[in-house]
């Protein structure tokens, strides 16, 4: 076996941003279906989330590479029929979208699931105990098409919270673990269920048994395509694989010379990178970023690469918040240099601006404008009128007067 691969951290980290689709190329005037394609194939998965106090989280990652996007489009590739379906929703990364590409490395995880394995205790033991409320459930979808869950509920007392599911929710999501319905559009962020072979084309679904060794060494290349470079934890996860799986598909793919063992300055666990990673000279991409965003969505990965520590608030009691409640890391040439807590107040036509604030290195008046110009840009793209800044800190002031300078020009 060849000596490992040295990285420093900078290279590390100009692997990852390249890998994950920051190159510091202008995008395009106009978007298309076909750019926004190849970049979801690069990335493998958009996780799904359904906070909304921006725009849904999956809308975001495409916006922060690739500026101001048709959210229709990826409506389409998500969850239109016909060719421009090119995405199916599954457990990848939690909730997700994925290329359809990816669908027969995904089917090992229904067959477990199916087994009552890698799936949530209360939903395996649902699996065993209700086959009959299932069989039922999946009648109605064969029978009627495309049915939410509320449709097919039975239930007379009122629902508790969201994790409150009636009979038939419990079976409509085995089923979908199982793979036996898929997710054949939304109804506003409802599911709507039908069968795989009126949704997923016949010549993915046609495709021969992938084992399970197989689909998981695939799903480990993806990741350390869509990575750069990452410890066996930061591959596995991205996925979610398990390390028991993760840890012997990535000795079978070193075996075989397609990956390489790397060390990176800092990094305790060795890592892993393609053969022919090559980081680039420099990266000057500037992005705000969604908290679910696969560049940050690992967050020990997060404080490795740009020492960057990140925990989402929305679930902390206000009094308790650090930074707000919806905060977005804000790249900024090869760092997270700021974060900014956000709400889009679509009644009011603007884009609040709760706080702002810079990492220790902070923002130089460059740095300062790019905030400005990312901003603005996200208002146009969410279809409003201005950037209301809300919050009293000095690097407001400014934000302020970027903002003033860039919206002067």
């Amino acid at each position: 076996m060849p000596a490992p691969q040295s990285l420093s951290l900078k290279q590390a980290r100009r692997l990852a941003l390249a890998a994950q689709g920051f190159n510091g190329r202008q995008p395009p005037a106009t978007i298309k279906a076909a750019q926004l394609n190849r970049l979801i194939e690069r990335l493998g998965i958009l996780q799904i989330d359904s906070v909304n106090a921006v725009v849904r989280s999956h809308y975001l990652p495409l916006f922060s590479r690739l500026g101001h996007y048709p959210s229709e489009l990826l409506d389409q590739a998500a969850w239109s029929q016909g060719r421009r379906r090119t995405l199916f929703e599954y457990w990848g990364h939690e909730a997700s979208l994925m290329p359809l590409s990816l669908y027969p490395m995904m089917r090992w995880r229904m067959q477990r699931a199916t087994r009552g394995e890698d799936i949530y205790q209360q939903l395996a033991r649902f699996g065993r105990e209700q086959q009959d409320t299932i069989r039922r459930v999946l009648a109605c979808v064969e029978q009627q098409g495309a049915l939410g869950a509320g449709s097919l509920s039975t239930r007379q007392e009122r629902a508790g919270p969201w994790w409150d599911w009636s009979a038939e929710k419990h079976a409509l999501e085995w089923l979908f673990a199982a793979g036996e319905v898929t997710v054949a559009g939304r109804r506003g962020f409802e599911r709507l269920y039908d069968l795989p072979e009126r949704v997923i084309p016949s010549a993915i679904l046609t495709q021969p048994m992938l084992d399970e060794a197989e689909a998981q060494r695939g799903l480990l290349l993806h990741a350390a395509t869509a990575l750069g470079v990452g410890t066996e934890k930061d591959l596995r996860d991205y996925f979610r694989l398990n390390p028991a799986d993760s840890r012997p598909r990535l000795a079978e793919l070193v075996e075989a010379g397609e990956l390489l063992l790397c060390e990176v300055q800092g990094w305790r666990q060795p890592a892993y990178c393609l053969p022919d990673a090559r980081p680039p000279r420099k990266v000057e991409a500037s992005a705000l970023l969604s908290p679910f965003d696969s560049l940050v969505w690992e967050r020990s990965r997060t404080e490795r690469l740009f020492d960057f520590r990140y925990r989402l608030e929305i679930y902390t009691p206000q009094h308790k918040r650090v930074y707000g409640y919806y905060v977005l890391p804000f790249l900024h040439h090869e760092r997270i240099a700021a974060r900014v807590d956000l709400r889009a107040e679509r009644a009011a036509g603007q884009l609040a601006v709760h706080a702002v604030h810079e990492e220790e290195q902070g923002l130089d008046d460059e740095g300062m404008r790019a905030l400005a110009v990312n901003l603005r840009r996200m208002a146009d793209w969410l279809g409003l009128e201005r950037v209301q800044l809300n919050c009293p800190r000095a690097s407001a002031i400014r934000l302020r007067a970027a903002l003033a300078q860039i919206d002067g020009e």
